[in-house]
């Protein structure tokens, strides 16, 4: 009753700080940027911007891709929704990304990425993201902009706790969210938790050449919600940190039954342990089912696979690989410094914010400085392991990066302010507003051993009166922030697509030198590649016709079909014959039931239509290509089932030809 009662307190203060902060915080854009932000943030036509900013979509699965400074939205890359504007997840070659063991499932919520790293630096190869409803990680290549891969994960009751990446990306990091029943044993009583409820904790392998994932193991965990993490890196490499809540194992109103201890933990992980563990063959096979999907910039195509086992360390049976630390209550972020000695709890109903030290903790290990244990896992004095607390932060720290000069800038949800402090001395040196409720924030390299540092930008949770209004549903805020200097300034108010969690910026210089302009014609390895126009051609199989069709400007090959009936399948399989880029061509029909393809220069695209009524039917290019663009168009003659029409095509005239069996 009393540690309910001290909760109810908290949240009235807490409740009591959000409406004092904004009924008092400043109503207009220009009574807090400074004088000469416009220049800062001004990028002339035809020039680029300095740095690409990979902004998670959240709820719509999306991740956005905007221009930093200037904050102009360059590009949405699809990866758990489907997309009209390009045919993700409604082409044929593309619907196998976005199935799982439950089957076909075209959204998911978006809130994390990380950017692949040699050496702990970034190096633009890849970005990662989580699907934290139907537990899933993706690979996005920064060569072509698209998701080429889709790792369903097992054993996993949701996954917001990922993507995380080790400084050389050897793994990526999936933590199961909500800790749920495992094993042979799911069907259980809710009640049961303490007993029968685990965590899992994903550790991907990533193939350095090909960024191929698999999961090469899991750990069994206490039965908590698992939140954030960072790998080591430098002297605390072999290392990973997850911040955990609900300790107390509480399974109704977690915002009373999950607050009752002081603490929760850290949890490290020692995962070069965990190795040695796995090859001694110490895992555990278990049967479980997840797919598997990969995407193929040869075939332009995708395939999905199911698997069916997993290997299992628990870490209750096998010492050594985990170790608790208490963290203030109900903490989120959990972030190492770019030299891997420091690591930053951010419990959200503290008052002070604790720096742990890896030296410490190493030593705390060596001399057994345990306060305790909890299922066996060894529970590390909070002040052997305390390198210092930063003393009145702010007011719920959520999330910390750096800027490679010894500062640190950690987000404040409840006092709408970013926090810049020195890591080494804990001394909080600057704060400034944001507009409101700010969640993650991000400086360019933040995350790394090499920092690029001049900017942070936050993520904002409530926009009102930033905006025009649009309704309802307000546009997402973004906000820049010039830390160059010792105090920060605000440039610039940007809206961003879907809810921003999480976001990484890398220079642009590492994406441009790699970047793919077109596909090569004769590298096309899809099935259904039609290389020019003279291979064009109309097959029928049963009641499937396939259309084998070119695209260039300013023409379809063919334009006129004939003999094809109602209720056949029909796929047009539309190869674009164009080298040169920004040349796509596109691809619908009326009556589809799905979208349009979108065909980039060289690649090969399908379309699946199924006609319903007996008529003549028009089918164009959805891609303004050339000033011939409106011409770019054909006809199909869809007959009655049953009739006989013979099956005909052509561009230009209409030639007879015998049905392919």
């Amino acid at each position: 009753m009393r540690s309910t009662f001290k909760l109810l307190v908290l949240l009235t203060i807490l409740a009591t700080t959000i409406f004092l902060v904004q009924s008092c915080a400043p109503k207009g854009t220009q009574s807090a940027v400074s004088g000469d932000a416009a220049a800062k943030v001004y990028v002339g036509p035809g020039k680029y911007d300095e740095f690409y900013n990979f902004v998670s979509g959240g709820f719509n699965g999306q991740i956005g891709v905007y221009g930093i400074p200037s904050g102009r939205l360059l590009k949405i890359l699809p990866v758990f929704s489907v997309f009209p504007e390009n045919g993700y997840g409604y082409s044929e070659e593309t619907k196998p990304m976005l199935n799982t063991s439950h089957g076909f499932v075209p959204w998911d919520d978006l809130h994390h990425i990380a950017i692949s790293t040699t050496n702990g630096e970034h190096d633009g190869r890849w970005v990662f993201a989580n699907g934290n409803n139907t537990p899933r990680v993706a690979r996005i290549s920064l060569k072509t902009f698209r998701t080429e891969e889709i790792l369903e994960l097992p054993n996993s009751g949701g996954n917001h706790s990922s993507p995380f990446i080790t400084e050389n990306t050897e793994y990526v990091v999936a933590g199961t969210r909500f800790s749920v029943p495992m094993g042979d044993k799911k069907d259980v009583p809710i009640s049961s938790y303490k007993e029968n409820f685990k965590g899992s904790i994903s550790f991907i392998k990533v193939d350095p050449q090909t960024g191929n994932m698999n999961i090469a193991f899991q750990l069994r965990t206490p039965g908590f919600n698992y939140d954030l993490s960072r790998a080591g890196k430098g002297p605390s490499h072999g290392w990973f940190f997850f911040s955990t809540y609900n300790t107390e194992q509480a399974y109704t109103l977690l915002e009373v039954n999950a607050s009752q201890k002081d603490k929760d933990f850290i949890m490290a992980v020692n995962w070069k342990k965990a190795e040695e563990y796995l090859a001694q063959g110490k895992g555990k096979i278990e049967n479980v089912r997840y797919a598997h999907n990969t995407y193929s910039d040869k075939t332009h195509a995708a395939i999905s696979k199911i698997e069916e086992q997993v290997t299992v360390l628990d870490v209750t049976e096998l010492k050594d690989i985990v170790y608790f630390i208490p963290c203030p209550k109900s903490p989120h972020g959990c972030d190492v410094d770019p030299s891997g000695e420091y690591i930053v709890g951010s419990g959200k109903l503290a008052a002070t914010m604790p720096v742990f030290s890896f030296t410490k903790i190493q030593n705390a290990i060596a001399n057994k400085e345990y306060e305790g244990d909890f299922n066996g896992i060894p529970i590390i004095r909070y002040d052997a392991a305390l390198h210092g607390e930063v003393q009145k932060p702010g007011l719920g720290p959520l999330h910390t990066e750096f800027d490679g000069k010894g500062n640190a800038y950690t987000s404040m949800f409840v006092s709408s302010e970013i926090v810049k402090w020195n890591v080494k001395t804990l001394q909080v040196l600057d704060r400034v507003p944001t507009y409101y409720s700010i969640g993650h924030l991000s400086v360019p390299g933040g995350p790394t051993k090499k920092p690029w540092g001049k900017y942070v930008i936050a993520y904002n949770k409530i926009t009102k009166d930033r905006y025009l209004p649009t309704g309802p549903e307000l546009a997402q805020s973004a906000q820049l922030y010039d830390i160059s200097g010792d105090k920060m300034k605000l440039l610039l108010d940007f809206p961003t697509v879907g809810e921003p969690h999480y976001a990484e910026a890398i220079p642009a210089d590492l994406i441009i030198k790699n970047s793919q302009k077109i596909f090569k014609i004769e590298e096309n390895e899809n099935p259904y590649v039609t290389m020019g126009e003279g291979k064009a051609k109309v097959e029928r199989k049963g009641n499937q016709v396939h259309v084998y069709m070119t695209a260039i400007r300013s023409h379809l090959n063919p334009d006129n079909i004939e003999g094809v009936k109602v209720g056949d399948e029909v796929y047009f399989h539309v190869t674009n014959l164009e080298q040169d880029w920004d040349v796509p061509h596109g691809f619908a029909i009326k009556g589809a039931l799905n979208a349009e393809i979108l065909i980039m220069p060289g690649e090969t695209q399908t379309l699946k239509w199924v006609p319903q009524t007996a008529g003549v039917v028009p089918f164009y290019c959805t891609d303004f290509c050339s000033a011939l663009h409106q011409e770019m168009s054909g006809y199909i003659r869809i007959s009655p089932a049953g009739s006989n029409v013979p099956l005909t095509w052509g561009t230009g005239k209409t030639e007879a030809a015998t049905a392919s069996k």
